[in-house]
């Protein structure tokens, strides 16, 4: 046997021992990259999702470093000047400041992030304090998507702002103009002239999928060149900002300051653009939302080309189909949106819809819910027909629908005054803990429907948020315009064997339909 050769056995056993480690490597760094581990005992066989678990790296040396080195060139950091409110600009003290450590304060000072404004819910926003000469200055994050010198951040980061500057990885600062801002999807393009040679990173063209490895890179609280790591959490996340809302959740810790900064997959490419977080305090929990690469490619194609984003346009007011509202109509499938209102002049008054529709598929392409309505809907270009299929009184039939341009604002629904409980006619009804009137007895009520003027706190309808004040258009599917109308309609879904009545309400919020269990009538 040759001098430096060891037994059969013993090969045998360094191999597999070898091949062991090779495959926990990617499982384990991460917790020896903070401490150290005390003696792990290995398993006796090897499972088939650790045997998934590759790394091109060497045993032992998993690491995001090639990645970083490759991306981080094309990321800036965006710093803005406002012109500051008149209280700002007088120095006044910041709210909270008197709560905070002095030596944190110290430290957010330093970086340009005032304190006191941490907040639960999802926060939004990068670094910000007065500057000299009455003006604000603030920090955000943002990455470069061509050699020409664009750049993508977000809209909350460059809002109002008189100045936008750049600065890179190397130290350089340049000058940016603002393109085009797209406030509902919270995006924005700037233009940084004078240079073709920028290094830029390319927008994902495959969503993530829940678990894979996301690297975020940003300027958070100032500090410039921050990278974090962690996986993708959940998506298609609704955090209540917009109507289009369809966020990526992120557990790579990020700050304020990362705002407008990009989140890279594996293979180097954007994934989406960092843009809101969840906190007590201000600071990251593991609770992060990133606009998905696919919104943000159709934004900034709309962005290049005329400087704003057009969206199609029905015009109506549409909610999604709840359990109540399919035991309700007697559906099977809760999914669609339910249309609440049809405004007047709109495509969709044009095309023949009707509130009281249940839309199920756009070009017939099924639509979970009315959130997915509304993205789908806005994705289309005014002027683009689109063929809804609509379930109507319980019929399946087809609407074509030609979408005109989404007004900037669209006109909010009529407001009215309060109505006078003791007004003349009011009546009980017992089974929805209401008393109602006629509107048309009621001032300001207009002459549709009938008015809530009480509502018992203990029933059925204070359960579903019916408030005094509203005022009942349908019930079952039927026009009412007296308290005896809104009891027949009661006593139809009863007779129905239906297990809740539907009702179309007014409010000050906009109409909706309000589903109302019959199960347990209470007086």
């Amino acid at each position: 046997m040759p001098r430096n050769a060891l037994p059969e056995s013993t090969q045998k056993t360094s191999t597999l021992r070898k091949s062991r480690s090779r495959l926990l490597a990617g499982v384990f760094t991460l917790a020896l990259a903070g401490g150290t581990i005390g003696a792990y005992v290995l398993p006796q066989t090897v499972t088939p999702a650790l045997a998934q678990i590759t790394t091109s790296q060497p045993a032992g040396t998993f690491s995001f470093a090639d990645i970083v080195e490759k991306v981080s060139p094309a990321v800036v950091s965006v710093k803005v000047k406002k012109d500051a409110p008149d209280e700002m600009a007088a120095g006044d003290d910041e709210p909270g400041a008197q709560n905070v450590p002095p030596q944190i304060e110290r430290f957010m000072r330093r970086f340009g992030f005032g304190p006191g404004q941490g907040g639960p819910g999802a926060e939004r926003g990068g670094p910000g304090r007065p500057g000299p000469h009455g003006r604000v200055v603030g920090q955000g994050s943002g990455f470069f998507i061509s050699a020409d010198g664009y750049v993508v951040t977000n809209n909350h980061v460059v809002d109002d702002a008189s100045e936008v500057d750049v600065t890179t990885t190397d130290g350089k600062t340049y000058t940016a103009k603002v393109i085009g801002t797209d406030p509902r999807t919270d995006i924005a393009l700037l233009k940084v002239e004078g240079k073709s040679d920028f290094p830029w990173v390319k927008l994902a063209g495959a969503a993530p999928r829940v678990g894979d490895w996301v690297i975020a890179v940003g300027n958070p609280f100032g500090l410039g060149g921050t990278v974090t790591a962690g996986i993708v959490s959940a998506r298609g996340r609704d955090i209540g900002s917009g109507p289009y809302d369809d966020f990526l959740q992120i557990d790579a810790p990020i700050n304020r300051g990362n705002s407008g900064g990009p989140t890279f997959g594996l293979n180097g490419e954007v994934i989406g653009v960092n843009t809101a977080i969840v906190s007590p305090s201000g600071g990251n929990v593991g609770i992060a939302f990133a606009i998905p690469s696919e919104t943000v490619s159709q934004v900034v194609d709309a962005l290049k080309s005329g400087g704003s984003v057009a969206r199609g346009y029905v015009g109506v007011q549409i909610q999604p189909v709840s359990d109540d509202v399919a035991d309700a109509l007697g559906l099977k499938d809760v999914q669609g949106a339910l249309i609440a209102q049809v405004q007047s002049g709109t495509p969709g008054e044009k095309a023949g819809l009707k509130a009281g529709d249940i839309v199920t598929a756009i070009d017939g392409v099924k639509i979970k819910d009315a959130r997915e309505m509304s993205r789908k809907i806005a994705q289309q270009k005014p002027g683009t027909s689109v063929k809804l299929d609509v379930l109507r009184d319980g019929k399946p039939t087809t609407v074509s629908v030609t979408l005109e341009q989404l007004p900037n604002e669209v006109a909010s629904n009529d407001r009215r005054g309060g109505s006078d409980e003791g007004e003349q006619g009011t009546r009980d009804v017992p089974r929805l803990g209401l008393s109602l009137a006629p509107a048309k007895g009621v001032a300001g009520a207009g002459d549709l429907g009938v008015v809530v003027t009480e509502v018992d706190p203990n029933g059925p309808a204070a359960d579903r948020g019916i408030k005094s004040g509203d005022v009942i258009l349908d019930v079952g599917g039927k026009p009412v315009s007296t308290p005896a109308d809104v009891r027949a309609g009661l006593a139809e879904a009863r007779k129905e064997n239906r297990k809740a009545v539907l009702m179309r309400v007014k409010s000050e919020q906009g109409t909706r339909f309000v589903a109302i269990s019959l199960g347990n009538p209470r007086g």
